[in-house]
């Protein structure tokens, strides 16, 4: 039996990923802003309901599919953008968009990956979505769009929650750095970890792909290269801002970071195809609403005018149930698939998404539903207040 198999669900994946990752990478993955509040309660919001079953329903074929983006997806369950992925496995994003396909679900590229839009494209034939900024130089927006319309992806997703930096105090801590730097506070946890530091030193480094040619020709450095990108973060965008680059477009486009009705109704009088219910995985405002407590609302103000995705705290299939239940389309998730990745590669992420389908297909057979289309409100109930320390 392989580790992998050993591991029975997403938190089993999070002890191996701890196992394999330097310190300062993992809490990267692991953490937060400040008191990392939003980290917990978007996972434990989801106490605050209980699922109700109904049985002597006949749930011998259990049909998991639905539609996102216009693509068929094999399940509710999606995987989101992540920055610099390659730093966790040396495979990096072609693995995790390979493994995505496999499954037959979509992957998120983010602006911030360390593959190419092109090589994404060429790698995996699967639903892609790409993830994007509103640029201070617009002409690098507009790049990407063409880009991404060269490569055929499917959507584009604006990540809107990002206006300014937020404080994370455990990368303060383990001493993180992007791109990772050896330094005092540091050291200790990359040598404990020789296999990562091995592959590391013994690959190509990781670095921006999708910018690396806006600077010094090309440049190679990534400092460089983060500088350069944070320093393109317009913190002056609006609403007015996000009409042109819908249009521009032209297809299914998402909101990333919508966590009111009032921003979920002007995202659709604007013309996005979706929002993304989403606080940025707890890495952004903390003590702002759990993903989960948002969605009920955003639902009531947009439900059946678009696509709702419900983005951070899955860990179990239940948890896409519920989202399902309160009105979310479908669900997207980071932090799993990143401790897939980190514990083994394209199989680990393949491991995740398989653990998740399987727990999704035998909870809607539990619960009295033939396929995620029956889920609907009358399957819940008011539970306990979500604990979120």
């Amino acid at each position: 039996m392989s580790h992998l198999d050993r591991a029975i669900n997403v938190q089993d994946l999070r002890a191996l990923a701890r196992r394999r990752l330097p310190a300062p990478l993992f809490h990267y993955i692991d953490g937060g802003s400040e008191d990392e509040s939003n980290v917990r309660g978007n996972t434990n919001a989801f106490d605050a309901v209980r699922l109700v079953p109904e049985y002597l329903v006949d749930v011998a074929d259990i049909d998991t599919r639905c539609t996102v983006f216009g693509r068929e997806l094999s399940m509710p369950l999606f995987l989101s953008p992540t920055g610099m992925t390659r730093f966790f496995h040396h495979q990096g994003e072609i693995a995790v968009a390979r493994a995505a396909a496999a499954a037959g679900t979509l992957y998120s590229l983010s602006t911030l990956g360390a593959t190419s839009i092109e090589d994404v494209g060429a790698a995996s034939d699967g639903p892609r979505c790409f993830q994007i900024y509103v640029m201070k130089d617009r002409d690098l927006t507009r790049e990407f769009i063409q880009r991404c319309k060269d490569a055929k992806f499917d959507a584009l997703a604006l990540t809107v929650d990002v206006p300014v930096p937020s404080k994370r105090e455990r990368e303060i801590r383990y001493g993180f750095n992007m791109p990772p730097k050896l330094t005092l506070r540091s050291l200790a946890g990359f040598l404990a970890r020789p296999g990562w530091l091995y592959r590391y030193l013994t690959t190509p480094t990781p670095v921006l792909e999708n910018v690396a040619h806006r600077i010094d020709q090309g440049s190679r450095d990534n400092s460089s290269l983060i500088d350069y990108v944070g320093a393109q973060f317009d913190p002056s965008v609006t609403w007015d801002d996000m009409a042109w680059m819908i249009e521009e477009w032209g297809g299914p486009f998402a909101i990333k970071g919508i966590l009111s009705a009032a921003d979920a109704r002007r995202a659709v009088d604007i013309g996005a195809s979706a929002v993304m219910v989403s606080n940025h995985g707890g890495r952004q405002l903390d003590g702002a609403l759990s993903t989960f407590e948002a969605l009920g609302p955003i639902a009531d103000e947009v439900g059946g005018e678009c696509e709702i995705i419900l983005d951070g705290g899955i860990r179990r299939g239940t948890h896409v149930l519920k989202a399902l239940a309160r009105g979310a389309t479908a669900c997207s998730t980071g932090r799993p698939y990143l401790w897939g990745l980190a514990a083994g590669g394209e199989a680990g992420v393949s491991h995740v998404l398989e653990l998740l389908k399987e727990e999704i297909r035998l909870n809607l057979g539990l619960l009295g539903c033939r396929s995620v289309t029956e889920v609907s409100e009358k399957h819940l109930r008011p539970g306990a207040a979500p604990a979120i320390s």
